[in-house]
């Protein structure tokens, strides 16, 4: 008997990356400030991009004055890129390499003959936010207030981008607006590449001490640590003004929002086989699994434990497809036994400590989850050691994701702290 209790959680808000005074350029205004830094001549990437000089210099200007940094230096022979502009070119060309994949991407999904390197030259900032947004909400009413615009433009940039690519992007269902692969496969690319874009100006403002970026982390849900408060009070005593956000939530739906760029790392168990492709991990440190109960428990004072009394207990664990649960039906099917069978199975730690106060169940956790609780005596150990059972802890990023400079000081940071953590198995 298993009996399953199930957490909710409201992703939808808490994962959208914070807008702030900084919007994304228009696509081909980076279009245009790339030509010139590789030209280094306005009138010469004028006759690349087929737009007039003073087109060419507002666009520079605008660029610019969101920025606030100069990108160029003007001089009689040319336009030289300036140190701003080179950190800035980089991110853009990254940016619009992902937008091009994303484009390879729907047009083999969606069946279309057009070509991804024109359609890149097509394409309107406009129209990859409307993209987004109605992929995401499955609405147009919600994704427009989402955005701050009409229905009706809404709409219009939507079906625009459709008729662009040739392909089929929304369909309406009975429930909504249905997203096909195509779209979700250009979604995900604009996403990645409109973070990479801010990751720029997040470089150039600290070029200019203007410290002020942002960094996103997912952590497992009810993560108690000292590892990320400790690196979190370092690191904002270094950079008062950077911005830190915390974002809770089941592994799976963390990873989802990791690999689409609303999270920038995810920090907590580690799952192998790596979850996917387009995501590598790196361990921190391994945190060794113990078998715990209330104090006063009957095993505990037990000097010869065995696997077949264990067996008889109930139990509190987590769900299925964590590292901690798999090590728990492990050493128990490795031994030829049949797994415990009267389970609670539960992500809420809080659950499980009223569940193992209140009565002789007992779980198995990680002893660093439940120092704490060990140290005050709230929880004790049952003497019995559990085979080759340590959990990897680290962290899981994206294997294109470059972090700016400030944002890798916070990584470093993880790696040197004190390892002595609590994170919740989810």
């Amino acid at each position: 008997m298993v009996l399953v209790f199930e957490i909710d959680y409201v992703l939808v808000n808490t994962f959208q990356r914070a807008v702030y005074v900084f919007e994304i350029p228009n696509i081909r205004h980076l279009r245009v400030f790339l030509e010139v830094v590789e030209c280094k001549s306005i009138s010469k990437a004028s006759e690349r991009v087929f737009l007039s000089q003073p087109a060419i210099t507002q666009a520079i200007a605008k660029l610019e004055t969101a920025l606030g940094a100069s990108l160029f230096s003007r001089r009689s022979d040319g336009m030289y890129v300036s140190e701003s502009g080179e950190v800035f070119a980089l991110r853009v060309q990254r940016a619009l390499d992902m937008v091009l994949e994303g484009l390879r991407g729907a047009v083999r999904l969606g069946g279309s003959k057009s070509q991804p390197a024109h359609l890149l030259q097509m394409l309107t900032t406009t129209q990859l936010r409307a993209l987004i947004a109605v992929t995401e909400a499955h609405n147009f009413s919600i994704a427009g207030r989402n955005l701050g615009i009409s229905q009706s433009s809404l709409h219009r940039a939507a079906r625009e981008l459709e008729a662009l690519l040739g392909v089929v992007l929304f369909e309406k269902t009975s429930t909504g607006i249905s997203s096909s692969k195509a779209a979700r496969a250009l979604a995900r690319a604009c996403k990645l590449a409109f973070s990479e874009i801010s990751q720029g100006r997040d470089e150039v403002d600290a070029l200019h001490n203007r410290e002020v970026g942002q960094l996103v982390i997912g952590s497992m849900p009810l993560a108690r640590t000292s590892l990320l408060p400790k690196a979190i009070i370092e690191f904002s005593r270094r950079f008062p003004d950077f911005r830190i956000r915390v974002n809770d939530g089941p592994y799976d739906d963390l990873l989802y929002h990791l690999r689409h760029g609303d999270i920038d790392l995810l920090l907590g168990a580690l799952r192998f086989p790596v979850p996917a492709d387009d995501v590598i991990q790196e361990e921190l440190f391994s945190s060794p699994v113990e078998i715990v109960a209330r104090p006063g428990h009957p095993l505990c004072s037990d000097r010869n434990v065995s696997l077949e009394t264990l067996q008889k207990y109930p139990w509190v664990v987590p769900g299925k497809g964590t590292p901690t649960r798999a090590i728990f039906e492990s050493t128990f099917t490795e031994a030829g036994l049949d797994v415990p069978s009267r389970l609670v199975e539960t992500g809420s730690q809080i659950l499980v400590r009223s569940l193992l106060m209140g009565s002789d169940r007992l779980t198995m956790i990680s002893e660093h989850q439940i120092q704490h609780e060990l140290s005050t005596g709230v929880f004790k150990t049952v003497p019995y050691e559990v085979e080759h059972a340590y959990r990897p802890i680290g962290i899981s990023v994206r294997n294109n994701w470059k972090p700016t400079t400030t944002q890798s000081v916070f990584i470093n940071l993880l790696n040197d702290t004190d390892h002595g953590v609590d994170l919740d198995d989810q």
